[in-house]
């Protein structure tokens, strides 16, 4: 498989709503609970800073996506924020480690300084691992900071990289 990583535009609409969609139905991960139709989701991805897809260069089905915004305003605004969703089927084929390298990248070209993770939930292994080899700092744990799917409370792992 051939990941290419592109800009969103109209026509990933669909797909890049599923994917995101599948995120939030886990219940998991995102701290929304609204799924994304269409026209909400084209809305949503065009209004960030950037949003990647990531595509399958032999079918060109979306493999995944991320969403790349300021996390603050005003003094605070050189810091970014950004969320990654793989497809269910693709996961554990390094799909997501390309979203985030190449976000930060991205993130550098459009001139932020830093790129925080508010709300890593702590049983997320393959992100915690991920996040770790790439070399951002874990800045510490919030208890109970993130409401599971099944109505329990999860912890959060804040973490920061310097871009």
């Amino acid at each position: 498989m051939q990941i290419q990583i592109t800009a969103y535009t109209e026509r990933y609409v669909k797909e890049a709503v599923d994917i995101w969609n599948q995120v939030v139905e886990d219940g998991v991960a995102f701290p929304q609970t609204e799924l994304l139709t269409e026209e909400t989701g084209d809305l949503f991805f065009k209004e960030q800073s950037y949003t990647g897809m990531a595509v399958d260069a032999e079918t060109g089905h979306i493999a995944g996506l991320y969403i790349l915004h300021p996390n603050n305003i005003g003094r605070c605004g050189h810091i970014c924020n950004a969320s990654y969703a793989v497809r269910r089927d693709m996961r554990g084929h390094k799909i997501g480690e390309a979203l985030v390298r190449h976000c930060l990248q991205k993130a550098k070209e459009l001139g932020f300084k830093i790129l925080q993770f508010n709300a890593v939930v702590a049983s997320n292994t393959p992100a915690l691992k991920l996040y770790k080899k790439l070399g951002f700092v874990r800045l510490g744990t919030i208890p109970g900071g993130f409401l599971m799917k099944d109505g329990h409370y999860e912890d959060i792992v804040v973490h920061y990289i310097v871009l």
